[in-house]
């Protein structure tokens, strides 16, 4: 069995993949990297079976009609033999010293009197054209170099939280929570961190730069024109987070698995309302009013959180010159916490 299965969803992969591929290699026999081609039009099949020739006990190419980002995930834990699994997109690379460290760590660990559920690592957005390059790291959260709980995380600021880049997952966890994401949609990878927080018993968090987050491709799925465009997909991820969370409250018996999932959820909705005001067409604005109302009808609870916290009194001031105030608020957050 391998230590650690990666998937990396390909789709039109051609121009970046093999980059993304090599700085994967040197994990040796220990890793099993899975190319997930997703009804690729161009060279991606194809460079995907020559890496699976080249390094037969190491890679395997996946081919499958096109199913978008959350059918290649599902295909990467389906396929997956690993002990623990991470995915790594395409046009991303990681970094081999703080990889071998991650590796030599979940060495370590398997085996142990506890099992690891959730690894954690920095990632570094590497995005084109600034030479100053933003480190999301989690430092003042979560103690370091050793197993650790909910209950002894700290606080999580706004524009601190965990993504897909930050985790690796034991396989089995996300297979036991049948963590299935939806396919033809974007930003799914909102619940790929979200979904399984509430079977996340155990965590260890390495201070290493590990995976490097590239953003600079106009046709990036996070550059905020394209997100404007895909607004209802970004709506529709919105509101299965909100189900999911509405689902799973009761069972949610850790106070702070809790706190941070709402806190989360809260992120996202800010995101798909900062959209909607940046989109500034009366329909947009009215699918803004539908989201909240959806909310409120899913879990009244909830709905106060979301819509009269700090980021939801923000997204929702009156008028236009309201909304102005919401946009510029977002701006000097995209400027400081370095996305989109």
């Amino acid at each position: 069995m391998k230590l650690l299965s990666i998937a990396i969803p390909c789709y039109n992969s051609q121009d970046y993949m093999a980059n993304c591929i090599e700085s994967l290699l040197p994990g040796g026999e220990d890793v099993e990297i899975l190319i997930v081609d997703d009804g690729s039009r161009d060279q991606t099949a194809q460079i995907a079976d020559e890496y699976a020739a080249q390094y037969p006990t190491i890679v395997k190419a996946i081919h499958q009609e096109n199913g978008g980002h959350g059918s290649a995930v599902n295909a990467g834990i389906a396929n997956a033999s690993g002990l623990y699994f991470k995915v790594v997109d395409s046009d991303d690379w990681v970094k081999e010293e703080a990889y071998l460290t991650i590796l030599s760590t979940l060495r370590e660990l398997t085996g142990g009197e506890s099992t690891l559920d959730m690894l954690i690592s920095n990632f570094v957005y590497e995005k084109e054209g600034e030479r100053r390059k933003k480190v999301m790291h989690y430092r003042h959260i979560m103690p370091q170099d050793r197993l650790f709980t909910w209950d002894e995380c700290g606080h999580f600021r706004p524009g601190k939280y965990i993504l897909m880049h930050s985790v690796i997952y034991r396989t089995k966890l996300l297979k036991e929570c049948h963590l299935h994401l939806p396919e033809h949609t974007f930003y799914v990878d909102n619940l790929y961190v979200f979904e399984p927080l509430p079977y996340v018993r155990t965590m260890y968090y390495l201070d290493v730069n590990f995976y490097r987050y590239y953003i600079g491709r106009a046709d990036q799925s996070v550059n905020e024109k394209v997100m404007i465009g895909r607004i209802d997909q970004q709506i529709r991820v919105n509101k299965l987070m909100v189900d999911y969370m509405v689902e799973k409250k009761k069972s949610l018996l850790n106070k702070k698995t809790k706190a941070y999932m709402i806190n989360y959820l809260d992120i996202i909705t800010t995101i798909s309302s900062i959209l909607l005001i940046r989109s500034g067409t009366d329909e947009a604005l009215e699918k803004k009013k539908e989201l909240l109302n959806y909310i409120k009808q899913k879990d009244r609870a909830l709905y106060k959180k979301l819509r009269y916290g700090l980021l939801g009194n923000c997204m929702n001031l009156p008028g236009k010159v309201g909304r102005w105030i919401s946009v510029e608020g977002y701006k000097i957050c995209q400027h400081f916490f370095g996305f989109n």
